[in-house]
């Protein structure tokens, strides 16, 4: 097994894609850390695996509480190997109609609680040798989307950070950064995505729906980690094209994305939350 006695931190762990990474890794021979905001539903994702668990329930933007939950998780086991850094929240809202207030939650979520904590834990690493740092962001941290301003911007950030962050420590201090960029994966993203007054938006997109499974995107993931990828895009259909003309031809995206973006707008608008 890949990653026999490795111990892999995940945050986000209670659903989706981070119950997912749980299962794959303890399926690989990991102990896992389960952090998440809700100690019940990590209790179910840890009695569905059988492995060595540490719960570790935390908000990810308590920025004055990071130091003790780092503390505890390197002093479980006396070390973390990989940190997969997958807490996160969505958006659904036009720019135009969204509070302030709201974009200030989505990249305190998306992207300066995965900044603290992989500060914060990153000299540990360093000081052992090594380890890996995984940024889950999305292929809306490539491509500009639609009624996710918010969470575009974090998700682009994400990608900006872990990329210097592996200039710096890959070759130095043994520190590997993956970056993963997700499109649709079959999970409550968009019900748990914020509306431009902060509230729940309570309903999931058609796309989200037919997505792929998270099974199955947790298994590209941790080939991925396994094999120590840079990037890896984890998409299908037009949101893999979307991805590859980001880089190969960006007029080409931008005109695509202009007209989609005018039709949902339109549909916004008029009422229509679709």
């Amino acid at each position: 097994m890949a990653f026999t006695d490795k111990i892999v931190w995940i945050t986000g762990a209670s659903s989706g894609i981070g119950a997912a990474l749980a299962q794959a890794f303890a399926g690989e021979g990991a102990h896992i850390i389960l952090s998440g905001r809700r100690l019940d539903a990590l209790e179910t994702v840890a009695a569905d695996i059988e492995t060595d668990t540490l719960l570790l329930p935390f908000e990810s933007t308590d920025f004055d509480a990071l130091p003790d939950k780092v503390a505890e998780a390197w002093k479980w086991k006396g070390k973390v190997d990989i940190l997969i850094n997958n807490a996160g929240i969505s958006q659904r809202s036009l720019a135009l109609d969204t509070d302030p207030n709201v974009h200030s939650r989505i990249v305190n979520v998306d992207l300066l609680a995965p900044i603290w904590l992989t500060q914060l834990l990153l000299p540990h690493m360093i000081g052992a040798g090594g380890g890996h740092i995984v940024g889950i962001s999305s292929v809306a941290g490539r491509v500009g989307v639609p009624l996710r301003t918010a969470y575009c911007a974090a998700k682009h950030g994400l990608i900006g950070y872990m990329d210097a962050l592996r200039a710096e420590t890959e070759k130095r201090h043994n520190i590997h950064v993956t970056n993963i960029l997700p499109g649709s994966i079959r999970t409550d993203v968009s019900r748990n995505a914020l509306t431009k007054d902060g509230s729940r938006r309570e309903k999931s997109d058609a796309v989200i729906d037919n997505g792929m499974e998270p099974s199955e995107c947790a298994r590209q993931i941790v080939e991925a980690v396994a094999n120590k990828v840079p990037e890896l895009i984890v998409a299908e259909g037009p949101e893999l094209m979307f991805a590859q003309l980001r880089q190969s031809d960006p007029e080409k995206l931008f005109g695509i994305t202009a007209t989609m973006g005018a039709q949902i707008a339109e549909k916004y608008e008029a009422g229509e939350d679709d």
